[in-house]
């Protein structure tokens, strides 16, 4: 009988993630173009190996037992772990990084980082760009957790050894509605009371642990939450919702009478963001990581990332 160690190879774990992910031993089967038989039979496998049933096969779907959910926890890690080797393996060989991923918060102009993308292209680096949207205490977490390499907007910085930041600018929110919105042609300045009576629209943390945060709602107020701020400026334009928006990303339709600024009884609300990084030290820096932060240090980059914001 296979031991455990010739059993949990990479390829073996990497396949009990798709069938998690497929949800069905058929559906997995044919995602990795293999017959259902031979699935199960590798599964049977592993799980002779290790004397423990990995799933469920009561029902059609394939369901993790709590032993396959441990396993499928630390083979993700481990997947992980082996990435970063060959990743690091690369790096020092040819002094760039296979892969460099960027944490892009929603509140960052998209065409501006796409931009940045397209210069970083032209070099022909063999680096892999992939940027990941998020949101809020994501954006740090994507970072911290290793599943980021530098980030952009990050609203509420940590320093330390192996994570460093530089300011981005800061960012000033107006509450705005739609001109046909009910508080529209309230009195000013609106109350806590006259807001909490309107459905508020608000961004979703990506933060994947814990509850994340929410900013500038009320208690028993109606939320509608949506996956970007530029979802949320879509939302205000419609009449849905009403609340704070970046006013670098809502001046646009401020000045064409699409959305109407509302002054409150709330102090104006004003947030410096940063971007960040991690590095052991300077002189571990892949040539990537480099090129972005040698463009991070021009003022005008800096101030395109947050304010050269295209209409919904």
């Amino acid at each position: 009988m296979p031991t455990a160690r010739q059993v949990l190879t990479p390829d073996a774990l990497a396949m009990l993630q798709i069938i998690a992910s497929s949800g069905s031993f058929a559906s997995a089967a044919r995602s990795l173009g293999m017959v259902p038989s031979a699935l199960t039979y590798r599964v049977r496998q592993i799980e002779d190996a290790l004397d423990v049933l990995l799933f469920d096969r009561s029902s059609r779907q394939a369901k993790a037992t709590p032993a396959g959910l441990e396993l499928l926890k630390e083979s993700e890690r481990l997947l992980h772990d082996i990435e970063a080797v060959a990743n690091r393996v690369k790096r020092i060989a040819t002094g760039w990084e296979s892969q460099f991923t960027i944490a892009v918060d929603s509140i960052i102009a998209k065409a501006t980082v796409m931009e940045l993308c397209e210069s970083f292209f032209a070099l022909n680096p063999p680096t892999h760009i992939r940027l990941r949207d998020e949101t809020l205490s994501g954006t740090l977490e994507a970072l911290t957790s290793g599943q980021a390499d530098l980030a952009l907007g990050v609203a509420n910085p940590m320093q330390n050894t192996t994570i460093h930041c530089k300011p981005l600018g800061n960012v000033r929110f107006v509450y705005a509605v739609a001109p046909h919105h009910p508080l529209a042609k309230a009195s000013e300045p609106l109350s806590d009371e006259q807001m909490r009576q309107h459905r508020a629209v608000a961004v979703a943390d990506t933060v994947s642990r814990g509850r994340g945060i929410s900013i500038g709602l009320q208690g028993g107020q109606d939320v509608f939450t949506v996956a970007t701020m530029q979802a949320k400026l879509d939302a205000h334009l419609r009449g849905l919702g009403c609340g704070f928006l970046p006013e670098c990303m809502a001046g646009s339709f401020i000045d064409t009478g699409r959305l109407v600024v509302k002054s409150t009884v709330r102090e104006q609300r004003v947030i410096h963001v940063d971007y960040a990084w991690r590095s052991a030290n300077k002189g571990n820096q892949g040539r990537a990581l480099q090129w972005w932060l040698n463009q991070l240090e021009s003022q005008t980059t800096r101030k395109a990332l947050l304010q050269q914001h295209r209409g919904v």
